[in-house]
């Protein structure tokens, strides 16, 4: 099937309006939205069936997509953030008191990868943007690893954009930034 490539200006009027997109991440297909915005950020857990109170993930090409809802970071530490997005980690990291409590659910941290995925960063960068990032899934369902798979399991609900997932077998490792503790593998 021929995919018309979407315009990152035509993603982010469809996401300032609240809507759903799923794209390619490292390891599977990413369901995602305007992280500021509330009612996008409600559609997406109530379609993926996951409560609130676990928080999510944000992807970012860079540091600055994403600081203003981290405490601020040494250049050391934006370093450490950047280096761990080529391995895939994400971060709980302490989040500021203004980050939407929709984000970082019942935590005073927030999940954060700086991602390595060429497509995935390309869309933040085109975006200017982070993006919350979610396996493209029911909660407790394997996640979707190609278009098609999305288009079946979202239909019309979400916009599916083309392209190719990572290598990654598994979901990105989380660690905690404080201890570097492994929380998921």
């Amino acid at each position: 099937m021929y995919r018309v490539p979407i315009s990152y200006r035509r993603i982010a009027v469809h996401l300032r309006r609240g809507g759903l997109i799923a794209y390619p991440t490292e390891s599977c297909y990413g369901l995602g939205c305007d992280p500021d915005n509330s009612k996008a950020v409600k559609r997406l857990l109530k379609l993926k069936r996951r409560p609130q109170h676990k928080g999510l993930i944000l992807i970012a090409a860079n540091y600055r997509q994403v600081a203003r809802y981290l405490q601020p970071l040494t250049p050391a530490q934006q370093i450490k953030i950047f280096d761990g997005g080529a391995q895939a980690i994400t971060y709980l990291m302490p989040a500021r008191h203004s980050a939407p409590r929709w984000l970082r659910g019942a935590h005073d941290t927030l999940a954060v990868r700086l991602t390595a995925h060429r497509q995935a960063a390309q869309l933040c960068r085109g975006l200017d943007s982070a993006l919350v990032s979610t396996s493209a899934n029911r909660s407790g369902q394997r996640p979707a690893r190609t278009f098609s798979q999305c288009r079946r399991l979202f239909g019309n609900k979400v916009w599916v954009l083309p392209g190719s997932v990572g290598k990654r077998k598994n979901p990105s490792t989380i660690r905690s930034w404080a201890d570097d503790k492994i929380i998921r593998n």
